[in-house]
């Protein structure tokens, strides 16, 4: 941590634009949320598809309810540990921007259309696609904000705090299943990371991490409760299947049985508390409505309490955590995979979004002109990803798709395919 100091954490790569009445993590925030790529979360799924049900979360309600989590765990912690914050870099402003910055990669269609696009492009270029990166690739060098520099400019910190995986993508391993930066945004990643010799988050990092843990943790389950979507007799019968899809196949005995008990704290707090909630089909009465609140915010007060900055300050991992609230939100995720994820109906919904995401690579790829640098149908508002320094055609036509919401892009592949002729007077994507 040597050199991270508030001077250096403030420092911008670009210095886009003068000063004003905030501070520069807060204008950081307030670039993140007026940008049009967090305004097109609201057409991008969280679980369901976006526009499905008013009930569902969208990508961007989630997000705003992950950055209220994590300001209010960066605000207890400088209550809690100020020295500790102090040493270790800690803003409410930059946790909230980092949330806020953190799903700004995700395509149509959530993580299906991720695990497509990753496929696509790796036939093209070894680094494939991976929402994180996509995130960091857009806030430094795709975000439309100033006339001579590329992103939105964040300061160090932020950039940092956006980094959930602060590696390349590695052939093997684990860190070749997620990643947080593209080697296209090198330059960026060093400026980020200049004070850490090291590959762990930095605590502002790990704040919006396990925010989003706990947000998509509860948040979710609340929604398929209210959709009356989750079998909580089954849960509380099936415990042995969800302790061992929980635990993975790399799990040892104390590993499950931490679970087991995570499970059982669960369920009798559940079953103790709100067993008339959970017991009956949800009609949206007052009394229900009202329980199903307090059991959300009971659970979130409970998980934003989980988390505290490391007091060894000689360690490079910047907090330490409350080993039974991880277990339990855990729990909490299988359920959500093992009962809603896994449900066929939303398994073939998957197959179709596939489907439009393959195609609509294979459009914009057969369709691209050499001389132009992009497919003469391709929608005004993207041509100018083809000017992006270093592009290449298998990131350019990934970096078309990430830009559309889902709307946009299953009505460019029904004008592209054929499904429907559209009008002349319509650029779907404006």
């Amino acid at each position: 941590m040597s050199g991270w100091t508030d001077a250096e954490r403030q420092k911008r790569r670009h210095k886009a634009s003068g000063k004003d009445q905030r501070t520069e993590f807060e204008r950081d925030r307030d670039r993140l949320l007026y940008s049009s790529a967090f305004h097109r979360l609201a057409g991008i799924t969280q679980i369901v598809r976006a526009g499905e049900a008013d009930v569902f979360h969208t990508r961007q309600q989630h997000t705003i309810k992950v950055a209220q989590v994590g300001r209010r765990l960066a605000q207890k912690l400088l209550k809690e540990q100020p020295t500790e914050a102090s040493i270790r870099g800690l803003d409410p402003e930059v946790v909230e921007a980092a949330c806020l910055a953190h799903d700004l990669g995700h395509p149509p269609f959530g993580h299906i259309g991720e695990h497509t696009l990753d496929k696509l492009v790796r036939e093209h270029e070894n680094e494939g696609f991976e929402g994180n990166a996509q995130s960091f690739r857009i806030v430094t060098k795709l975000v439309v904000r100033f006339p001579d520099s590329p992103g939105v400019d964040l300061t160090r910190a932020t950039l940092a705090a956006c980094l959930k995986y602060p590696w390349f993508r590695h052939k093997s391993g684990k860190k070749s299943k997620k990643w947080s930066a593209y080697s296209s945004e090198k330059d960026d990643f060093e400026f980020a990371r200049e004070f850490h010799d090291h590959d762990k988050k930095t605590l502002e990092a790990e704040l919006m991490d396990w925010a989003d843990d706990v947000a998509y943790s509860v948040h979710d389950l609340e929604d398929f409760h209210r959709c009356n979507a989750l079998p909580w007799q089954r849960v509380f019968d099936e415990k042995d299947k969800i302790i061992e899809r929980a635990a993975g196949s790399t799990s040892n005995d104390e590993e499950r049985r931490k679970l087991t008990e995570a499970y059982e704290r669960l369920k009798n707090y559940l079953e103790g508390t709100y067993s008339i909630l959970l017991g009956d089909s949800y009609d949206g009465t007052r009394l229900q409505r009202e329980q199903l609140r307090r059991m959300t915010s009971q659970l979130i007060g409970k998980y934003i309490s989980a988390i505290k900055i490391n007091p060894d300050l000689s360690s490079n991992e910047a907090v330490v955590f409350n080993e039974d609230s991880v277990n339990e939100v855990r729990i909490l995720k299988q359920i959500t995979r093992d009962y809603i994820i896994g449900n066929p109906t939303l398994a073939a919904q998957q197959h179709g979004q596939q489907r439009i995401i393959k195609e609509l690579f294979k459009a914009l790829w057969d369709g691209y002109d050499a001389e132009l640098g992009y497919p003469p149908f391709l929608p005004i508002r993207l041509r100018f990803l083809a000017e992006v320094p270093g592009i290449t055609k298998a990131r350019f036509v990934a970096d078309c798709v990430a830009s559309l919401s889902e709307s946009e892009a299953t009505a460019l592949h029904a004008r592209l395919f054929g499904a429907t002729p559209g009008s002349v007077l319509n650029p779907i994507v404006r």
